[in-house]
């Protein structure tokens, strides 16, 4: 049975080459979402031990599936020096997974929507319990200082996020600005009057105004990562070792299952699309 390798050692493998590209990447992803699932069994295995559970192993493990995560962020911070575009408009992901896509990945904001989500959930599951004093110490038994600190860091990461947000949209804007205008018309001239040197005179500008955008682009593309990052790094520091467990498993079941829908999604669209062609011969 052959080993699949570490996502670790296959960005070190990688970047032995001057230039990856979009597939290495896409491979390295693959490699960290098996990692990830991993991950996710050990979690799941400690969450059923409910009492019995060893707080400091509680801690190591969610430290260690922290920097998964962190991995997961240098890996693409490396990549994003090469091409920022890829980053933004990944090929690794589904069409479905696309569509909730914020600047590259996922809103940071999304964060507090699945704790509570998943806090309700397990709330309703031990209401007896919980009426008669007793809890799991799981998401369903946040304190109220808890739910005041994590108000507090959903009101924080918000803000932060409209800010990323509006960073985003004045750079998209600039791709309209007077020196764009001015190059692309002076370029369209040229070619509706055949002038194929003028044109490769302006190959250097034009590629000069692109990487100027692309640049623009890792800059916002390295705040939004880092929000989200440590987005996730603050939520589990006001949870309990074993509500980091919980909450670190519903994050990992709904990645893994989203890409996995997406996938599917994507298939079964491809190979109606296919059927069609071919009826259509």
């Amino acid at each position: 049975m052959s080993v699949i390798p570490s996502s670790a050692t296959y960005m070190a493998s990688a970047f032995q080459n001057t230039n990856p590209d979009r597939e290495t990447f896409k491979s390295f992803f693959e490699c960290w979402l098996v990692e990830q699932n991993q991950h996710l069994q050990e979690l799941v295995a400690e969450s059923q031990k409910n009492s019995t559970a060893d707080e400091q192993i509680l801690r190591s493990l969610v430290k260690r599936v922290l920097e998964h995560y962190e991995h997961y962020y240098q890996a693409k911070a490396r990549w994003r020096k090469l091409d920022v575009l890829a980053m933004l408009s990944p090929s690794w992901t589904s069409t479905f997974e696309d569509a909730f896509l914020w600047i590259g990945g996922w809103r940071p904001s999304m964060a507090f929507h699945l704790l509570y989500s998943k806090s309700g959930l397990q709330l309703e599951k031990q209401l007896h319990e919980l009426i008669h004093g007793l809890g799991r110490g799981d998401l369903g038994d946040l304190s109220a200082s808890q739910l005041s600190r994590i108000d507090e860091l959903q009101a924080r990461t918000i803000r932060e996020e409209r800010d990323r947000s509006e960073k985003m949209a004045n750079h998209q804007e600039t791709v309209a600005d007077s020196s764009m205008v001015e190059l692309s018309h002076m370029v369209s001239e040229m070619m509706r009057s055949g002038d194929g040197k003028g044109v490769r005179v302006e190959k250097e500008r034009t590629e000069s105004a692109v990487e100027s955008k692309e640049e623009g682009f890792q800059e916002i593309l390295q705040g939004a990562d880092d929000l989200r990052l440590k987005t996730l790094k603050n939520v589990i520091d006001i949870l309990s070792p074993m509500q980091g467990v919980h909450f670190l498993i519903a994050a990992a079941e709904l990645q893994l299952r989203i890409h996995e829908w997406g996938k599917q999604r994507d298939e079964k669209h491809h190979h109606r699309n296919n059927n069609t062609s071919t009826e259509t011969q």
